[in-house]
């Protein structure tokens, strides 16, 4: 497996951090789906996109939302 992350441009005012999994096939199923669930419950991604080649490779990628700090108008340092 080959994990990678990427950023992709804002939309809407929402950004998100992507990462993509190549999952060779000799991973079976019960194991891709274990290893999925918790990177969603402990890394904070939900599932994007799954796409199975011919050759039984899962491309897998990943989301999650980048939460960026913005202090209320009141609190900003004065410059």
């Amino acid at each position: 497996m080959a994990p990678r992350a990427d950023r992709r441009a804002p939309s809407r005012g929402v950004e998100w951090e992507f990462e993509r999994l190549v999952i060779p096939r000799d991973f079976s199923r019960s194991f891709v789906t274990r290893l999925l669930v918790d990177r969603a419950e402990h890394g904070g991604w939900e599932l994007d996109r799954v796409r199975v080649s011919p050759d039984g490779t899962r491309r897998v990628v990943l989301r999650r939302k980048i939460i960026r700090f913005r202090p209320p108008v009141g609190l900003q340092p004065r410059v």
